[in-house]
């Protein structure tokens, strides 16, 4: 290599930092049989990266060979493949330089899952506890999947999913939650936020550009809906569910709700409530859409069974598995009337050509073999004990605290007592102890007449805390660190 040598124009050449060639010396020490194409990817990463700077002289193909110890041919043929790319440039008699037009950065990869970063107690609720997650069953399933599956399965499913595991999911649903379960009208979704999409494409698509949500209510509906083109409409609650007359004056054909577990305020829908929404949706010819996000999660008595066993010509049920198993499984169901059903199928094939079936065969048999209802009992015993920590934890540290909402789920809603207002203050005080926690009035509309029951500038403060991510010892010191930060003057 010649450092010193001038380039076409007169001005000094570029030293070639020897660190660059470094580079290059794995791809010369490759298999024969990809040695050609591991130089070239090492020569075009080297200019990518900078390390070979633009207007950088090359070595003659002669001297890069012998330093490399491989063919002269080799060197040849990557910088003739690089020079096509727009890597390096060249001209007769003027040797190989590096081309001036690669402005890629180096690619880097960022993590955006949510997370509450550098909290010393999270209790955000909407996370289960992932170390709940049964790995030998489910690798032991995946075994017997990979041994059993027939080698046209791993073709294009059934938009719906494949049939095994529709039959599996029919069985379990009909049993645990009292759904009328025609393994011919449910689809196999990416989790309840691909339900929720598909729904809203086919509700746009039927002429219907609005959709009634529960308010307080998730925050990701509004979001979800949007990118179909509908709009959400915010409906107040009162201590039975969905307040009727509102709904009624809303002018909606379409309405969100989370009968079993109302989130985030925790109240069940009432008999009475639930036998209203459905008339109403029948007088409208409309659409209840039942998002059951924890209703295997009661602790006090049996689940009370899905609002779509009333009347499944009406209401469309989804669940998932990101409760009970994981949430980046990225694996739920969809429930549809049969006046729907055509249209999400479809919907569903142009989205996605349908769900993984490795994923689908291996859920069908850890349903089947009966690993998923012990594992619902297994959370289901955690979850309870974790509830009565968090409770008995809120009594001792928040003398006067309480906790509404039934005995189900991952989250309780703690209404504190006035002394420990303003909320504005309380949060900031937590926050600055670690603490990460969300007020009720995050999942309020608030460009909404109606706000939550509570809220509208009382004193009080009203927390949604999630607890089943948590170990007992957790949940116990982060309750002591929440009220340590906000204890009241004089107490």
């Amino acid at each position: 290599m010649t450092p010193s040598e001038t380039n076409p124009a007169g001005g000094p050449q570029r030293q070639v930092a020897s660190a660059a060639w470094e580079l290059l010396l794995p791809a010369a020490s490759a298999p024969a049989r990809t040695r050609g194409r591991s130089l070239q990817a090492a020569l075009r990463e080297a200019v990518r990266s900078g390390r070979l700077a633009p207007d950088t002289r090359l070595p003659s193909s002669r001297d890069l060979a012998a330093d490399l110890g491989v063919s002269r041919g080799l060197v040849t043929e990557a910088y003739e493949q690089l020079t096509a790319e727009g890597y390096l440039r060249s001209g007769r008699g003027a040797g190989t330089w590096v081309g001036g037009a690669v402005r890629a950065a180096r690619p880097r990869a960022r993590d955006l899952a949510p997370r509450a970063a550098g909290a010393r107690a999270d209790f955000v609720p909407g996370t289960p506890d992932m170390s709940l997650f049964p790995r030998a069953a489910w690798a032991a399933a995946q075994r017997g999947v990979l041994a059993e599956l027939p080698h046209h399965e791993l073709g294009y499913p059934d938009p719906r999913g494949l049939p095994r595991l529709r039959t599996a999911l029919a069985e379990l649903l009909a049993r645990r939650r009292g759904v009328v379960a025609d393994p011919e009208r449910i689809v196999v979704v990416s989790g309840v936020a691909q339900a929720t999409t598909l729904l809203g494409f086919v509700l746009y698509a039927r002429g219907l550009r609005e959709v009634g949500v529960e308010n307080p209510g998730s925050p990701q509906h509004d979001a979800l809906y949007a990118a179909a083109g509908v709009t959400t409409v915010p409906l107040p609650l009162d201590d039975e569910g969905l307040v009727m007359d509102p709904l009624r004056e809303s002018g909606v054909r379409s309405v969100v709700t989370t009968p079993a577990h109302q989130f985030p305020t925790g109240i069940a829908y009432s008999a009475r409530r639930r036998t209203e929404l459905l008339d109403w949706a029948r007088t409208v010819d409309g659409f209840v859409l039942e998002d059951d996000y924890d209703g295997d999660f009661r602790y006090d008595r049996a689940p009370v069974g899905a609002l779509q066993g009333l009347d499944p010509e009406r209401v469309a049920y989804a669940g998932s598995v990101s409760k009970s198993l994981a949430p980046g499984l990225r694996l739920g169901w969809l429930l549809v009337p049969e006046a729907l059903a055509e249209d999400v199928v479809e919907r569903k094939r142009t989205m996605d050509l349908g769900h993984p079936t490795l994923d689908q065969a291996l859920f069908a048999r850890f349903v089947e073999r009966g690993d998923y209802d012990r594992q619902l009992r297994r959370c289901q015993r955690a979850y309870r004990e974790r509830r009565d920590t968090l409770v008995a934890a809120l009594e001792e540290d928040f003398p006067g605290a309480e906790v509404t909402g039934i005995a189900a789920g991952l989250h309780v809603i703690a209404a504190l007592p006035e002394r420990y207002g303003p909320q504005e203050r309380f949060l900031a005080r937590v926050a600055a102890a670690g603490v990460a926690v969300r007020p009720l009035t995050d999942y309020a509309h608030a460009d909404h007449a109606h706000a939550p029951a509570g809220e509208g500038g009382q004193p009080g403060v009203r927390l949604v805390l999630g607890y089943a991510h948590l170990p007992p010892t957790r949940i116990r010191a982060g309750v002591r660190l929440m009220a340590g930060a906000t204890a009241p003057r004089g107490s």
